[in-house]
């Protein structure tokens, strides 16, 4: 069952269970669902109201990119519950088998991508959250820094899961992840940083 069908504690008891899956990048994208929500909330208090009616346009297109990038964070839950499942199914075999030869490497390309894509949407949450910042109503500004602080741990636990994961890959493409794994953290970072001077 998709992670986004469970009840909470259901999830809860799943991440903790002695199973290999789901782990720290399925709770990742859970948090990171968790700041788009967070950050729907704070806007559906701003949407419409007379201090903030010329910025009207921007809350409502925000609402849609925020509902969108919850669905994002939660596919990505399941797709990285998926892909670790895989890479430890195949590691588990040995060495010499046929079909651990044939399916690993692909196995753990897609084990960097899936968190590398929950970097780049966080980064992208976090650069909505910068727009919205000024444009929030103030009671709601701690919603936001804390939707901001959501998505940047969000980055920073996918950039964890790409470089434990990277360390299998051949030498050029190890090194073209983990270079763009720094690059997108820092990104993240400074955007976090951005929001929550905004929202002081």
């Amino acid at each position: 069952m998709p992670f986004a069908h469970l009840p909470l504690a259901e999830f809860l008891d799943q991440v903790a269970a002695k199973t290999p899956a789901p782990g720290g990048g399925a709770v990742a994208s859970a948090v990171g669902a968790l700041a788009a929500a967070l950050a729907q909330m704070s806007t559906n208090f701003s949407v419409g109201k007379k201090a903030f009616i010329a910025h009207q346009a921007t809350h409502e297109a925000a609402l849609k990119e925020l509902t969108v990038a919850r669905a994002i964070m939660l596919q990505l839950a399941d797709e990285d519950a998926e892909a670790y499942s895989e890479v430890s199914t195949l590691q588990k075999l040995p060495e010499m088998d046929r079909r651990r030869q044939a399916e690993l490497p692909h196995a753990i390309r897609t084990a960097v991508q899936v968190p590398q894509e929950l970097m780049a949407a966080s980064t992208n949450l976090l650069r909505l959250l910068e727009t919205l910042a000024p444009i929030t109503s103030p009671w709601l500004k701690s919603d936001l820094a804390v939707a901001a602080i959501l998505a940047e741990a969000a980055a920073r636990a996918g950039a964890w899961n790409v470089r434990v994961n990277a360390g299998q890959l051949p030498e050029g493409e190890r090194e073209a992840a983990l270079t763009e794994t720094q690059r997108s953290l820092l990104d993240a970072s400074a955007r976090c940083r951005a929001v929550e001077e905004a929202c002081r």
